[in-house]
């Protein structure tokens, strides 16, 4: 009688833990916060002045280049991370690790693919790293598709700007292969500032 207790008890538990996921699935998703995605506009602007001003052949040492982008999207994730956590406490309450989760997993396989393709470049096909800034671009952009159903529908824009201007970056530089700061920081700059923008407007942003 007790084990047939304690199988009820974790269906029961089995059963609340599917409808919360299914209840943050339908949820709008109000963790990414303007502040951050604007800091982290600025922070890509601020690392394209200091690789230009320090960096004087980006093209002959691509490794140290993106590794200068690799810290940048770090810390990014860093900021928006800990903004996330501050505003889903507050604008989910109980829902909020399963929002949060729900987020992460729609990022995660982009993020990952950046990664993955960072490592197998640098090892097999290091002639190829200067198409790395496109495709980041375009994978931020994937990433923001895959994360529509729970953010504002405006926010499909800052999703299509990454995707062409990845493929803007790779076909200026497709000629002579070359990496530049302005091509990988200016694209994030202006998305982040229209994300910021867009989530700042939207419902439950900040300006309310």
């Amino acid at each position: 009688m007790r084990d047939l207790d304690r199988a009820d008890l974790d269906r029961v538990l089995a059963d609340i833990t599917a409808i919360r996921s299914q209840v943050a699935a339908g949820t709008a998703f109000q963790g990414y916060g303007p502040t951050a995605l604007a800091a982290t506009g600025a922070l890509a602007l601020a690392a394209s002045v200091a690789q230009a001003a320090l960096l004087d052949d980006p093209t002959g040492r691509p490794l140290t280049f993106l590794a200068g982008w690799v810290a940048v999207a770090i810390v990014s994730i860093g900021v928006i991370g800990a903004e996330m956590l501050a505003r889903s406490r507050r604008h989910h309450s109980g829902l909020a690790d399963a929002m949060i989760l729900n987020a992460v997993e729609a990022f995660l396989p982009a993020g990952a693919a950046g990664a993955l393709l960072l490592l197998v470049l640098a090892r097999l096909a290091p002639e190829s790293l200067w198409l790395l800034p496109g495709l980041w671009q375009m994978l931020v952009g994937l990433g923001l598709f895959a994360s529509l159903r729970a953010l504002p529908r405006p926010v499909a824009l800052a999703a299509g700007w990454y995707v062409v201007a990845g493929l803007g970056t790779i076909a200026a530089s497709a000629e002579g292969h070359a990496l530049s700061p302005w091509a990988m920081g200016l694209p994030f700059a202006l998305g982040q500032g229209l994300l910021a923008l867009i989530l700042h407007r939207a419902p439950g942003g900040d300006h309310e």
